[in-house]
């Protein structure tokens, strides 16, 4: 019998028959198969009847041909391919070879349709296991399914993490994608079989509930086939069941009885089912961590950019030497330190705390960094610079988003101006002893009449400032003991007369120590300026 194509364009639906040597698809008017798309060539695509085979050949056309989504310039044509000519799928095409469906009359027959049911079976068992991804493996199941039962459509829902039961694809005779994220059928019977776990067969669904399933009756359909799909897990040794989840429901319907509701495509479909199933289950978890390594992918070049922000670790001026660090708990993070010079020679140092851990608060983070460095070259002081920071997060409205801050600016004969905005007070340690730094005002974001002060310190040579952030203070030990204020003070002193870098250092490795065996809760951040020529 000759071959047809099932063509869908803005013409229209129709089936045109495959009677010559050669038959051309174009957007010719005098093509044999005219097509109307706005990525259709004029002389497209071609088929060939070469030795009983039909070929398809592409004419050089524009935008490609494809054959299953793949594009191609020559393939054998086979039952059921999707053509598609160009990328905008304006024209589909499904190649089809005439078969005539006769009722078994003989042993004989019957055996033969027997034997085609196991090789559609068998075949679709085979790609089952190959790994493809979700979308193919579910259409795989669907074009298997309807080919086994004889079904004119099959359609997949899935449950989401509620249990509550989501269309996934539709597909028709001939492997065609049904459009839209429904279908218009009762979701009475896939719920039912979905909730108790059993299959459903309806002869005739005009023999039931009619107002159930009017929508469907409307269509023509009469006879449906719906069964469970169970992903069932085995102990590790014996063919025991440990459990048998329900991850969703395969749905078949038809106007003809056909083969669908025989006994011999029951068993088939359940068997395609169980091992459908596992596929699905395994396409799902594979999208998943393909999404999660992209996720973390994205988030390795997020703390490479965070990182490209932060200034480098050391800074050696004229008369000041300082380093910074900072440890993430996450790949991002919601703390940074910076240094400025000003354009009167003056040198800013700033330490700030976002709250919040993760993507959000590096975001935050990024935004403060910015507003700082451009309120710094402005002038006025840390306390006027902080006021002016903390209006211009309060602008921005970041629900549940405010920063903590330690701002000082340091001049070439040791005057100090600083100002705390609700961060942890720094550390000064030098020749008169050691002191707090708490001069300042309420953390930045949440207060828009919030006022800052400032106080001036006199540095001598050899004076060290150390500003960090809670993660410092507040790490916790294996047993939940915080890191503390006081173990801060005596490692500083400890190791004051020691270079800026080899401070920090010796503070880090003290965290570090404390902390071993437990998980890291918060960002470690660490600045240290040491004053003289």
């Amino acid at each position: 019998m000759p071959a047809r194509l099932e063509v869908t364009d803005a013409l229209g639906r129709r089936t045109i028959p495959i009677d010559k040597d050669t038959t051309v698809l174009g957007r010719r008017s005098e093509s044999d198969v005219r097509l109307v798309g706005s990525d259709v060539s004029r002389d497209h695509a071609q088929i060939e009847i070469d030795k009983g085979q039909y070929v398809i050949h592409d004419r050089g056309s524009r935008y490609g041909t494809f054959v299953n989504g793949e594009q191609i310039t020559e393939r054998v044509l086979r039952h059921g391919d999707a053509i598609r000519l160009g990328r905008s799928g304006d024209a589909q095409v499904v190649f089809l070879v005439e078969e005539v469906i006769r009722q078994p009359t003989d042993r004989t027959s019957t055996a033969v349709g027997d034997l085609h049911q196991v090789a559609v079976l068998l075949e679709g068992l085979r790609a089952l296991g190959a790994g493809r991804v979700l979308d193919e493996v579910l259409a795989l199941v669907l074009d298997s399914a309807i080919e086994v039962s004889g079904a004119e459509r099959g359609f997949i829902m899935l449950a989401d993490a509620a249990g509550v039961l989501e269309f996934k694809l539709g597909r028709a005779r001939g492997r065609v994608t049904l459009p839209g994220r429904s279908f218009e059928t009762s979701r009475k019977i896939p719920e039912e079989v979905f909730t108790t776990g059993d299959a459903r067969i309806v002869a005739d669904l005009l023999d039931g509930d009619i107002g159930s399933h009017s929508g469907t009756i409307a269509l023509g359909i009469r006879h449906v086939f719906c069964l469970p799909l169970r992903l069932v897990r085995y102990v590790e040794r014996g063919d025991v069941p440990e459990e048998a989840r329900r991850i969703g429901v395969l749905y078949l319907d038809s106007r003809e009885k056909g083969a669908l509701l025989s006994r011999d495509a029951a068993v088939a479909l359940e068997t395609l089912a169980t091992e459908a199933a596992v596929a699905i289950e395994n396409a799902r978890l594979y999208r998943e961590a393909v999404e999660r390594a992209q996720l973390e992918q994205d988030l390795r070049i997020a703390a490479q950019i965070q990182q490209a922000l932060l200034p480098p670790p050391r800074w050696v001026g004229g008369h000041f030497e300082a380093v910074g660090a900072t440890l993430p708990c996450r790949s991002i993070g919601g703390d940074f330190f910076d240094y400025l010079e000003l354009p009167t020679g003056e040198a800013v140092f700033a330490l700030a705390d976002v709250a919040g851990k993760g993507a959000s608060a590096a975001l935050l983070t990024a935004v403060v960094q910015g507003v700082l460095a451009a309120q710094a070259q402005v002038g006025g002081g840390p306390a006027e610079t902080l006021g002016r920071v903390n209006q211009v997060l309060l602008r921005r409205a970041v629900q549940a988003r405010f920063a903590t801050m330690v701002y000082a600016v340091l001049a070439k004969d040791g005057r100090c101006v600083y100002a705390n905005g609700g961060h942890n007070p720094p550390f000064l340690i030098g020749r008169s002893g050691v002191r707090r730094l708490e001069t300042g005002g309420l953390i930045l974001g949440l207060f828009p009449n919030a006022t800052y002060e400032e106080e001036t310190l006199q540095l001598e040579p050899g004076d060290t400032l150390v500003i960090f952030s809670d993660g410092v203070s507040e790490a916790l030990s294996a047993v939940g003991d915080e890191f503390g204020d006081p173990r801060i003070q005596q490692c500083i002193e400890a190791n004051c007369s020691c270079p800026a870098g080899d401070v920090l250092d010796a503070l880090l490795k003290a965290v570090h120590d404390f902390t071993q065996g437990a998980v890291q809760s918060d960002d470690v951040t660490a600045l240290v300026v040491r004053y003289g020529p």
